[in-house]
């Protein structure tokens, strides 16, 4: 499933990047955050666009490679290394051949190597962590591409929309982008009619009803 196929077009998930992923998951009712120690290897690093999901088991990267070249270009690959953080899974030469494909970044929940490099080229890396321990080859192991997976208590389904920047990552069921896009688009306006408050002397307390007379 891919960005045509989940009506994500390059618009939408333009409006998803600028909005951000903490924008993005308040919007959406305080949903889909992914765990907080999957960071970008450089912070300057932001993504968007659907996800192409890939489970691998422990220490086995055979399919990362698979599914760099079953996904389309502009595909978020969203990879559950099966509980096996502790692995080296993604290094220079994926990172080249994902932008060959040009994919739009890469999520896992596992570690990554080469990091000096991956942080500065222009592709976006999020990971659980920098890890140079080595992984293997399952020629046996069956492909399990383009399903739902979860990463800490987060489903995501292929063609889900995935956003992430230095706040971390979130992911939006594909049925509800528009509406948390326009959630989130209102709450940015909101919040900058409050900022303005605030720098013409209202104190948040008086924003928000936070006195100390206010109902508990």
């Amino acid at each position: 499933m891919t960005a045509s196929d989940t009506n994500l077009a390059g618009g939408m998930i333009d409006r998803a990047r600028a909005l951000g992923a903490a924008t993005l998951h308040e919007a959406a009712g305080r949903i889909g955050a992914l765990p907080s120690a999957i960071k970008p290897v450089d912070p300057a690093m932001r993504l968007a666009g659907p996800a192409f999901t890939v489970v691998v088991p422990q220490l086995d990267n055979l399919w990362i490679h698979r599914a760099l070249y079953r996904a389309s270009p502009g595909d978020v690959l969203v990879v559950s290394t099966s509980g096996g953080i502790e692995g080296g899974y993604w290094g220079d030469i994926l990172n080249e051949a994902a932008i060959a494909r040009g994919l739009a970044g890469l999520v896992i929940d596992g570690g990554v190597r080469d990091s000096a490099g991956l942080a500065a080229m222009a592709f976006p890396v999020f990971s659980n962590g920098i890890c140079i321990q080595g992984t293997i080859k399952g020629f046996d192991v069956p492909s399990c591409v383009q399903q739902p997976l979860t990463i800490g208590a987060v489903e995501i389904a292929p063609g889900d929309l995935v956003v992430g920047d230095r706040d971390g990552v979130v992911a939006i069921p594909a049925a509800d982008v528009t509406k948390v896009l326009e959630g989130g688009e209102a709450r940015e306006a909101d919040e900058q009619r409050k900022i303005e408050q605030i720098r013409a002397g209202v104190s948040t307390l008086e924003l928000y009803g936070f006195g100390d007379d206010a109902d508990a």
